[in-house]
């Protein structure tokens, strides 16, 4: 297969959602229809678990969350697929977010009886940022929910977008029928426990075919009033304006049941798009160059706790990467080979000999790769939009056995390095603080220490408002500057000096009376982001 080709059967993507709205649920039955796993919850060839397949980390499991995103590579109907499945609660919405910057488009999960909740919005203005295309996914209509034309209306108000129904529900909770598809007018029958299959789809010429009235009964007119309205209210569905990401096509279904799935398995295929350009700093790389060109996006420390291994998340952009070929490493100037890049199922991986643009390899790395690294061919440049944020809880980390100090030291830099939490120290390193966007990432933390590395800790809050990034045109302001605040400064793990201030106020008048220093709430491209 030559590169052309292999780049338009490419389909890389992640599912997003708010907790609970099914999005794991989603990921397992596309990974069954892509046959990676033969029973939800297990890997292929391994025992059934009770856990999902995406969620492999032990404090996951016991949880029941996602903490950290999972990267799935699977073949379905001659397309290689790369399914990126995200964390969906607030607190690690910093890895959501970076995963964005990695895929082509996305499905978004909605729960037919919540609706839009509020890390929704959040996540779908991520998307709206970049224009990536996005289908929505009403999930969980075995249960009551809310009105489908209701749930539309809202989804158009609240995250700012067109939507265009291809599927439909026919009732729904204890009278759900099954859903009509718009896109290839067929019904699809939903019959209670049991698992959807081919068997339940009949093809139809249109909706007023006489087998609907045959299968359907008293719920035929209502299915027919519903479609007339939609046929008038929304405009046909065109693949270009949900590419360009300014229409969310709208699929109804129960994940749990697979019900409605294979239809939107199918469709996603069929329309979303392969992979396209990616901006740098220096210009735009096109997936058909021929020379290759990658960044790094995710980093994951002990992802086989058995071998301590480290992983950087590669997104090729352009060319062909090759197994032991050596590349160049932009930010340290230097070249470096890969002797076992591999594709993932979450936490099990199969060594690859070649990839191209859209796939997610994963590279051993022994502490050469930071988050939004890029490897090129030779040329100097960086891809852009990998966002770092400033945190907003901070705490001191507390050595509860000094006899694991190293191992301390090493776990939470390497935890830090995968962007689950920041890490700041004073007193020569001696002090060490850790900033997260979310109160559950300590825990995490605090488990991964332990279990990963054996080292206790525990964690002091502090009372610190905003972490920015300082820089002065002249360096006798800066130098001036960190004398004066010694005591509310720290440096980040780049070395890079960082005021933290203790409340909005006292941070409104540093920056009034210090107008040689640049504060700076992003870290990653601290010269574009002056505040």
């Amino acid at each position: 297969m030559d590169t052309p080709e292999n780049i338009n059967n490419r389909r890389t993507f992640a599912i997003i959602s708010h907790p609970d709205a099914g999005k794991t649920t989603l990921t397992e039955k596309f990974l069954l229809f892509g046959g990676a796993i033969q029973t939800a919850g297990a890997v292929k060839s391994n025992k059934i678990r009770k856990s999902a397949t995406s969620d492999f980390m032990e404090i996951e499991k016991q949880r029941g969350i996602s903490v950290a995103t999972s990267v799935m590579n699977f073949e379905y109907k001659d397309h290689s697929v790369n399914l990126l499945d995200t964390p969906g609660h607030k607190d690690f919405a910093e890895d959501t977010y970076r995963t964005l910057t990695a895929v082509d488009s996305v499905i978004l999960v909605i729960d037919c009886v919540k609706g839009v909740e509020e890390q929704t919005e959040k996540l779908m203005n991520v998307c709206r940022m970049r224009n990536t295309p996005v289908i929505i996914f009403i999930n969980k209509l075995d249960r009551e929910g809310r009105n489908p034309f209701e749930l539309l209306d809202e989804l158009e108000e609240k995250l700012n977008i067109k939507v265009r129904p291809l599927s439909w529900p026919i009732s729904m909770g204890s009278t759900f029928k099954g859903v009509y598809n718009l896109y290839n007018d067929s019904l699809n029958l939903f019959t209670p426990n049991t698992k959807a299959n081919d068997e339940h789809v009949i093809n139809t010429k249109d909706i007023n075919d006489p087998v609907l009235d045959k299968r359907l009964g008293k719920y035929v007119e209502q299915l027919r009033e519903d479609v007339d309205l939609i046929q008038g209210v929304y405009d046909p569905f065109d693949r270009h304006t949900y590419q360009s990401g300014d229409v969310a096509p709208v699929f109804f279904g129960s994940a749990i049941n697979n019900f409605g799935v294979k239809e939107l398995l199918d469709t996603f295929i069929d329309i979303a798009p392969p992979p396209g350009p990616r901006e740098t700093n220096t210009r735009e790389v096109k997936p058909d160059e021929p020379k290759f060109t990658g960044f790094v996006f995710k980093i994951h420390a002990n992802l086989d706790p058995k071998h301590r291994d480290r992983i950087a998340f590669l997104r090729i952009c352009s060319g062909k990467f090759e197994r032991g070929k050596f590349f160049h490493h932009v930010r340290l100037g230097k070249e470096l080979r890969f002797n076992s890049p591999a594709t993932f199922m979450a936490q099990s991986k199969s060594i690859i000999d070649e990839a191209y643009p859209g796939d997610v390899i994963g590279l051993y790395d022994t502490g050469n790769f930071k988050i939004g690294d890029t490897l090129t061919e030779g040329e100097d440049m960086t891809f852009k939009g990998i966002p770092r944020f400033s945190p907003e809880i901070f705490k001191e980390l507390i050595n509860k056995d000094p006899m694991k100090s190293k191992q301390l030291e090493k776990g939470i830099r390497q935890l830090t390095d995968e962007g689950v939490a920041q890490l700041f120290t004073q007193n020569d390193g001696n002090r060490k603080i850790v900033g997260t966007v979310g109160e559950l990432q300590f825990e995490v933390i605090q488990y991964r220490l332990m279990n990963e590395y054996g080292a206790s800790c525990s964690f002091v809050p502090l009372s610190v408002y905003k972490a920015c990034w300082i820089t002065a045109k002249n360096p006798r302001d800066l130098e001036e500057f960190t004398r004066y605040k010694s005591s509310q400064l720290a440096y980040d793990k780049d070395g890079n000096p960082v005021y933290l201030a203790d409340s909005q106020w006292m941070l409104d008048q540093i920056i009034q009376n210090n107008p040689g220093i640049t504060f700076h709430f992003l870290s990653d491209s601290i010269d574009e982001m002056a505040v």
